[in-house]
């Protein structure tokens, strides 16, 4: 089972929770209310960017809207939007943060 750790923020909120099944990162923050903040939820705001830190090869490769708006977003290789994020199932552990954090 994957094992998901939001790093500390600046808010100091932090959190780790397990997905048993993988799963819609975005569905997965809304259950279990992790630091990630969303506005629009369908890649075209970014407000949802998050680095991985640790465990990219438990997310599934970026779709063709999220590759888009990171191509312009122009960030690091391991910027992700959470809103179109998918966990893999399986073990390990993925470790992220809020982007800019």
């Amino acid at each position: 089972m994957p094992t998901i750790e939001f790093v500390e923020n600046p808010i100091g909120r932090a959190k780790t929770i397990d997905a048993e099944h993988g799963g819609e990162l975005v569905d997965l923050c809304d259950e279990y209310l992790a630091p990630i903040p969303f506005s629009c939820r369908s890649a075209s705001c970014a407000t949802c960017q998050i680095e991985v830190l640790e465990g990219g090869e438990l997310l599934e490769a970026p779709g063709f809207d999220e590759r888009q708006l990171l191509a312009l977003l122009g960030g690091p290789p391991n910027l992700r939007l959470a809103c179109q994020t998918r966990v893999r199932p399986g073990p390990g552990r993925v470790r992220i943060k809020a982007a800019g954090w």
